[in-house]
C-alpha cells in the first residue's frame, strides 16, 4: 500500500511547482505548517531555530560592540529583536487558512515595496517583472475575469487613474510616456486579475495568505535590523528620506522599509487575524501585541490612525451586534454574551491605540514636524506638495486637466524645499484624493470617488441577492475597509502602486466577497430548481 501511495505522488518538485503556478491548487489545502490548537514536533523544532537565530544575532552585536562600555545591553536588544522577529515566523506558519496564491501576492507586492526603499529601479524593476510574469500565467487568457474588475470597488482606486493617464499623455503627444504608463497599468491589472482568478479558482480567502506574507516581511525587517531594532537611533536610508528620521525603525543594512509602510503591514495583520473568531485567542491577542510593539518602534501617526480607527469600526460592530442589527455573526450575541465580554473586547484596541500615542510621545507625536526645516507644518511637508499640486493643475492644459499630470510616468511631484534648501523631487502626493487628482485629472477623482463609494457600500452593506437579503462581509473586511477612510488626508494607500499593500489586501477582502455572494446565489437557485428548502446562509441578514 505503501508502495502503490508513494508511486501514485508526484515528485516534491512538480508538486512545487503546481502550487505555484496554478492557482486552483489552493483548492487542496491542508491546514497551516504548524497546529495552532496542539504542540507538537514542529513547534519544538521552531523554538530551537529561534533560539539559535537569537544567540547568533547577539553574538554579532557583541563582536561589533566588543570594546564599547555599551555592548552587553546591545546583545541584549539584538537577541530579543530576533526573537520577535522568529516569533512573527512562528505566528504566520499557524495560520490556517493560508493559501499559496494569497501568500505569494502579499510577498511579492511588500517585497516591492522593500525593494523600493533599499536598491535602485532596476532591483525593484526585476521584480516587478517576475510578479507580471507569475499574474500572467495564473490569469491566462485574461478576458473572463477581466469583464468583472469593474465591479469591484478596489479596482477602481487603484486602476483607473493608470488608463486615465495614458489617454492624457497621448493627448499630448507624448507616446514614450503613454507606453510607460501602458506598462504600469499592465502589471496592476495583472495583480488584480490574479486576486479575482485565484479566489474564484481555490475558492479561498486569499487575505489570510496576505497577511501572512506581511508577517513574514516584518519578521524579515527584525532580522536583518535586529543590531538597530531596539535601539534609539535606528538605520536609515542614506538620502533625504531618512534625514531627521533616525528615532524610527526602518529595518536593517540590505533591507529597509518606510515605518508608515510597516505600521500599516502591521494594522493589516493585525485586523485580518484580530477580528476573525476563527483562529485561536492566542493568535488574536498576538496580532494586538505585534501591532502595539510594531507602531511604538515605527513612531508612525498613519499607522496608529489606522488602528484607532479600525478600533472604533470594531467597537460599533459590537454595539449594532448586541442590539441584534445587522452585523457580522461573529460579532452577535453569540460571541459576546454578557455585556462585559462585549465592553472588554470592544474597548481593548482603543485602549491599546491610546497607549501607543501616549507611549510614542503624546501630543509632542501627534503634533511633532518631522523635517526640522524651520517651520511649523505637522504634516512633515504634505501640505507644501499639496500646493504644489494645486498650482500645477490651474496651469495645466485641458487634456492634463481632465485625466492627470504628464510630467512623468507615475505623476510624482517636484517642489520647492523649505528653508531655501534646494528643490525637492519625485514626491508622492501623501493624500490619496489629491494623488487621484495629480495622477487621473477631474476624472481620475470621479473614479476615484465612485470606487470608495462602492468598496464601502460593500463593506458596510455587503451584496444583495436576489429575494434573499443580503450576503454580509466579515468584520475584518468591514474594519479594514471603513478604517482606511482617514487615511486617505495623509496616504497614498488606497491608490496601490508598486507595494500598495493596502490596496491589494482590500481587493482580496472585496474579491472573495463578491465570490462568496454568487456562490450563495448558484446554491440558492440550484435549491430552488430542485424543489428542496432553501437554508438560510449564516452570512445572510435580511434587509
Amino acid at each position: 500500500m505503501h508502495e502503490s501511495s508513494t508511486a501514485s505522488s508526484p515528485p516534491w518538485p512538480r508538486r512545487v511547482i503546481a502550487a505555484v503556478l496554478n492557482p486552483a491548487h489552493a483548492r487542496r489545502t491542508t491546514g497551516p505548517v504548524l497546529d495552532p490548537a496542539r504542540w507538537g514536533r514542529g513547534h519544538t523544532r521552531l523554538i530551537i531555530l529561534g533560539l539559535l537565530v537569537a544567540t547568533a544575532a547577539g553574538v554579532v552585536e557583541a563582536v561589533r560592540h566588543a570594546s564599547d562600555q555599551v555592548g552587553g545591553s546591545e546583545t541584549v536588544r539584538a537577541v530579543l529583536a530576533a526573537a520577535l522577529g522568529m516569533g512573527l515566523i512562528g505566528l504566520a506558519l499557524t495560520l490556517r487558512g493560508t493559501t499559496v496564491p494569497g501568500f505569494l501576492v502579499g510577498l511579492l507586492y511588500v517585497t516591492a515595496g522593500m525593494l523600493s526603499w533599499t536598491y535602485t529601479g532596476a532591483t525593484t524593476w526585476a521584480l516587478l517583472g517576475v510578479e507580471g510574469l507569475l499574474f500572467a500565467i495564473w490569469t491566462f487568457p485574461w478576458v473572463r475575469d477581466l469583464v468583472g474588475l469593474p465591479r469591484l470597488g478596489t479596482a477602481w482606486l487603484g486602476l483607473a487613474y493608470w488608463f486615465l493617464g495614458v489617454i492624457g499623455a497621448g493627448l499630448v503627444l507624448r507616446p514614450g510616456l503613454a507606453m510607460e504608463r501602458v506598462a504600469y497599468a499592465g502589471l496592476f491589472t495583472l495583480g488584480a486579475l490574479a486576486i479575482v482568478t485565484a479566489t474564484r479558482r481555490s475558492g479561498q480567502d486569499l487575505s489570510i495568505g496576505v497577511a501572512s506574507a506581511f508577517l513574514v516581511a516584518l519578521a524579515a525587517l527584525f532580522l536583518v535590523g535586529s543590531g538597530n531594532a531596539l535601539d534609539n537611533v535606528h538605520t536609515v536610508p542614506a538620502n533625504a528620506w531618512g534625514r531627521h528620521m533616525e528615532h524610527r525603525f526602518w529595518g536593517g543594512p540590505g533591507l529597509l522599509y518606510h515605518p508608515n509602510s510597516i505600521a500599516v503591514a502591521a494594522v493589516i495583520v493585525a485586523i485580518r487575524i484580530g477580528a476573525d473568531g476563527t483562529f485561536e485567542r492566542w493568535q488574536r491577542y498576538a496580532a494586538l501585541g505585534m501591532v502595539t510593539v510594531i507602531l511604538l518602534l515605527v513612531n508612525s501617526r498613519t499607522g496608529l490612525l489606522y488602528l484607532a480607527a479600525a478600533a472604533v469600526v470594531h467597537a460599533l460592530l459590537i454595539w449594532y451586534g448586541r442590539r441584534g442589527s445587522a452585523s457580522p455573526d461573529e460579532y452577535g450575541r453569540r460571541s459576546f454574551p454578557t455585556a462585559r465580554a462585549a465592553w472588554g473586547a470592544a474597548l481593548l484596541p482603543i485602549v491599546l491605540a491610546v497607549l501607543i500615542a501616549v507611549g510614542s510621545g503624546g501630543t509632542g507625536f501627534l503634533g511633532a514636524q518631522r523635517y526640522n526645516d524651520g517651520t511649523d507644518d505637522v504634516t512633515s511637508g504634505r501640505r507644501a506638495t499639496w500646493v504644489q499640486v494645486w498650482k500645477d493643475f490651474t496651469t495645466d492644459n485641458t487634456a492634463q486637466k481632465i485625466f492627470g499630470d504628464t510630467s512623468n510616468a507615475r505623476a510624482t511631484v517636484h517642489r520647492p524645499s523649505s528653508g531655501g534648501a534646494p528643490p525637492v523631487g519625485g514626491l508622492t502626493t501623501d493624500n490619496a484624493a489629491v494623488g487621484a487628482l495629480r495622477r487621473g485629472g477631474i476624472l481620475g477623482v470621479i473614479a476615484f470617488l465612485f470606487g470608495l463609494g462602492l468598496m464601502l457600500w460593500h463593506a458596510i452593506r455587503g451584496v444583495r441577492l436576489p429575494g434573499r437579503g443580503r450576503y454580509r462581509p466579515s468584520a475584518w473586511f468591514t474594519m479594514a475597509a471603513v478604517g482606511s477612510v482617514p487615511t486617505i488626508v495623509s496616504a497614498d494607500w488606497l491608490l496601490g502602486g508598486t507595494g500598495g499593500t493596502l490596496w491589494i489586501y482590500l481587493l482580496a477582502g472585496e474579491a472573495y466577497l463578491l465570490h462568496s455572494a454568487a456562490r450563495q446565489r448558484r446554491r440558492d437557485a440550484g435549491a430552488t430548481v430542485s424543489g428542496r428548502p432553501v437554508a438560510v446562509s449564516p452570512s445572510l441578514a435580511p434587509d
